[in-house]
């Protein structure tokens, strides 16, 4: 028999993971939405479309790095709340987007109420499980994160039929506001206590040292998934394929499953074989995307592509966390976290150059090139943590901080 103080699935932990869902719903409604938006309504070419994608990125670079301090002062639930608020607001301010203008300001702010949520909910996620099962915990966020990605594009897919942009954009404003409700419904987590401070007293760091080798690492590895998320909707009409919505789903759910089945692979592999195994699996899955242009050969690459992406992020931090004291372990995580979006950031635009110039194909292949340098990086010795003996009290402390958001 369970003891109360280590249960898990309590009405407070449900109501925080369904919170999750209806957000990530909402952002994963836009990930094919946005890219045919640009090129339909607006007239864009790549370029374009990867400014517009990529700004998203660019709000959540600008908050991520404080919204820890917002918690850790004020609360979880302001975060939660606020964060899914911004985004309803976002998402509205599209129906008013008749230029890139208007649509990058909405983008831009919807990376900020991004960031706010993420680091609200994740945080509260944690606060809510017992030590010995925060691992699993985190399994079930991944549920609401990739449930979102997953399940979102489909519908975003589904409600856009012949164009009906502005069904997509109400619709995945109500979920963010669906999410803000719930989270007023939430208790708060926080504990009373001095904030954190860096050794040494002073400020925290934004930036960890220690953490800068692994987050490039990160960082090369993601690109190609910016260029997946943002051109795949467009590709598709290459090669004789509907709509994006189901190859996205394939890979929402691949990723779903391997987080929640192999959860504990990178603590027994170690960060040097689950983080090489992660980039060469990721870009071989990409090259066939990029190389074999038929439905098969779209669907066999995002599976595969799917499998590397799923244990990279994961693979990465415990690398980072390596050795890092307990105290400055949230600006490690922040660190990690900041190459996460810049990665799509970054990725989105120049990619969107690259597709602009040479096509989409190219695009893809550009994220293997990305992911083979993140490779060789780490297999050269970039951070020599790498080559240690896993730390399984780092691995762990990694497996239980959450995961950022998939792009959109």
């Amino acid at each position: 028999m369970i003891a109360a103080e280590d249960r898990l699935l309590t009405p407070r932990f449900i109501l925080i993971i369904a919170t999750g869902l209806a957000y990530f719903l909402a952002i994963g409604m836009m990930v094919p939405t946005v890219p045919v938006f640009v090129e339909r309504s607006l007239g864009g070419d790549s370029v374009a479309v990867g400014i517009a994608v990529g700004s998203f990125a660019v709000g959540a670079i600008v908050l991520r790095p404080f919204a820890g301090r917002i918690g850790d002062r004020y609360g979880r639930r302001i975060l939660i709340i606020g964060g899914a608020l911004i985004v309803a607001a976002a998402w509205t301010l599209v129906l008013a987007a008749s230029s890139m203008t208007v649509l990058v300001a909405a983008r831009v702010l919807g990376g900020i109420g991004e960031a706010a949520f993420f680091v609200g909910a994740g945080t509260m996620v944690t606060d809510l499980a017992p030590e010995r099962r925060r691992g699993e915990a985190l399994s079930y966020w991944s549920i609401a994160v990739y449930g979102g990605v997953a399940f979102g594009p489909f519908i975003g897919v589904f409600v856009l039929a012949d164009d009906q942009f502005n069904r997509v954009w109400i619709l995945a404003a109500g979920f963010a506001l669906a999410a803000a409700v719930l989270g007023c419904f939430t208790t708060e987590t926080r504990r009373a206590g001095p904030a954190p401070v860096a050794a040494g007293g002073g400020r925290p760091k934004l930036f960890y040292r220690a953490a800068l080798a692994p987050g490039l690492v990160l960082f090369l590895g993601l690109i190609g998934l910016a260029g997946f998320t943002e051109f795949v909707p467009l590709y598709v009409v290459d090669i004789g394929v509907a709509d994006a919505g189901p190859v996205l789903l394939v890979y929402g759910l691949v990723v779903l499953a391997v987080r929640i089945l192999g959860a504990r692979l990178p603590d027994r592999l170690g960060p040097m074989v689950a983080g090489s195994g992660a980039l060469a699996i990721g870009a071989s899955g990409l090259a066939i995307v990029a190389i074999v242009a038929t439905p098969v050969g779209l669907y066999v690459g995002t599976v595969i592509f799917a499998l590397g992406m799923s244990q990279l992020y994961p693979a990465v931090m415990i690398l980072a966390l390596t050795d890092v004291p307990e105290h400055e372990r949230s600006s490690a995580v922040g660190t990690v976290s900041s190459f996460f979006d810049a990665s799509q950031g970054v990725g989105a635009v120049v990619l969107g150059g690259v597709a602009h110039v040479a096509g989409y194909r190219s695009a893809f292949i550009g994220g293997v090139i990305a992911a083979v340098v993140g490779l060789v990086l780490l297999r050269g010795g970039i951070d020599p943590r790498a080559r240690k003996p896993t730390d399984h009290a780092a691995a762990r402390a990694a497996l239980e901080t959450p995961e950022p958001e998939a792009p959109v």
